[in-house]
């Protein structure tokens, strides 16, 4: 006698089973990598302007030191480390805000001829409290950035005290 024909597995064939396996990894890869847009992350038209906005007290706190130094040459001297932080940070937020220019200087191009050293305070004081004000509008690297900055400019205060 020969033996009874065999029998396949109920329900589903090979091929079904193959092919329900690989729609099943291709779905699974797909939802692995595929990653959903960060609304977080899109920059809107009032960022942009904010930034802009930034950029211009950045620039205004820069001219303020060289206007300080111009008015006081020690004090210049003395300074000279912060404002070279300073220029670092405007060319950060450059960076950030590659398409836009500084409307206007957020301070006075001149340091008055009294205490220079108090003027060129209240500006940094200014400028931190600026940075750090639109930093809560921002998200993302721009909120990080601008809340460096304002973080970095309290340690200038600190040390113009």
């Amino acid at each position: 006698m020969s033996p009874p024909p065999a029998l396949g597995p109920p329900g589903f064939s090979r091929r079904t089973l193959l092919a329900a396996s690989a729609a099943g990894v291709a779905l699974l890869v797909a939802g692995c990598t595929s990653s959903p847009v960060d609304e977080r992350e899109t920059v809107t038209g009032r960022q942009v302007d904010q930034l802009a906005a930034q950029l211009a007290v950045q620039d205004g706190l820069v001219a303020a030191y060289d206007a300080a130094a111009a008015a006081d040459p020690a004090l210049g001297s003395a300074v000279a480390e912060l404002a070279a932080q300073a220029r670092k940070q405007l060319d950060e937020l450059r960076a950030a805000a590659p398409n836009s220019t500084p409307s206007a200087a957020a301070s006075s191009s001149a340091a008055p001829a009294g205490d220079a050293k108090a003027w060129l305070r209240a500006q940094v004081k200014a400028a931190a409290t600026s940075h750090a004000a639109a930093c809560l509008d921002q998200s993302g690297a721009r909120a990080a950035l601008l809340g460096s900055i304002a973080a970095g400019l309290r340690g200038q205060d600190g040390r113009l005290a």
